[in-house]
């Protein structure tokens, strides 16, 4: 089943972190004036990113069986966001945020994996070597275990946070948080055997019910 998630921001001129932080020193504005800028910076966001796509596969699946939890932002050309690691420490701020739920009918494992397309360019007046960067179709996944303890029907994953920040060749956009669900249906039967790579894993989360 596929989710499809349309989502909004706020816009930035400045790529630091510093310059993010200054965004809470504003000053206040009236009502329509505080309206009319939060329009103008989601219409900004909105050119940025095309829709945001969560989804399980398969999205049918046994108690037991692994499953991949991935979640894909397209961008216009033009635009880029970032990985959930950077690997040079100057850069350490410039990331996306992506935080799963507890265990329950699913259980995450492993790592989230960065995208394939992953880039990396120079930022010498930030003193940045390697900045870690991402253009196009940008897909981030996790693998997760349906819990053998599952009831067989449809389950709806929210994920408690999704951060992400998008910038162009001049400016950046302060992250900005976005809901994010998937469904998984799971299926009729008796639960198939854990992975043995996530079997202690799983053990570990029964063990705690």
């Amino acid at each position: 089943m596929r989710t499809v998630i349309r989502t909004t921001t706020i816009a930035a001129t400045a790529l630091t972190l510093a310059a993010l932080s200054t965004l809470a020193t504003l000053p206040s504005f009236s009502a329509p004036a505080a309206a009319a800028r939060t329009t103008m910076l989601q219409k900004a966001f909105d050119k940025a990113v095309k829709k945001i796509d969560a989804r399980f596969t398969p999205a049918e699946a046994r108690p037991g069986q692994t499953v991949t939890f991935t979640l894909t932002l397209e961008l216009h050309d033009g635009y880029y966001t970032y990985p959930t690691r950077q690997t040079d420490p100057p850069a350490a701020g410039m990331v996306n945020e992506i935080r799963f739920p507890p265990p329950s009918e699913v259980i995450f494992v492993g790592q989230t994996a960065d995208p394939k397309n992953t880039q990396t360019k120079a930022e010498p007046e930030l003193g940045i070597l390697e900045l870690r960067y991402c253009t196009g179709v940008v897909t981030y996944s996790r693998p997760a275990v349906v819990s053998p303890q599952a009831k067989p029907g449809t389950v709806t994953v929210t994920l408690p946070l999704v951060r992400i920040s998008v910038c162009d060749k001049n400016n950046c956009f302060p992250p900005r948080t976005v809901p994010v669900q998937a469904t998984l249906k799971v299926l009729d039967g008796p639960a198939v055997p854990v992975e043995p790579k996530y079997v202690e894993d799983v053990r570990k989360v029964l063990e705690k019910k």
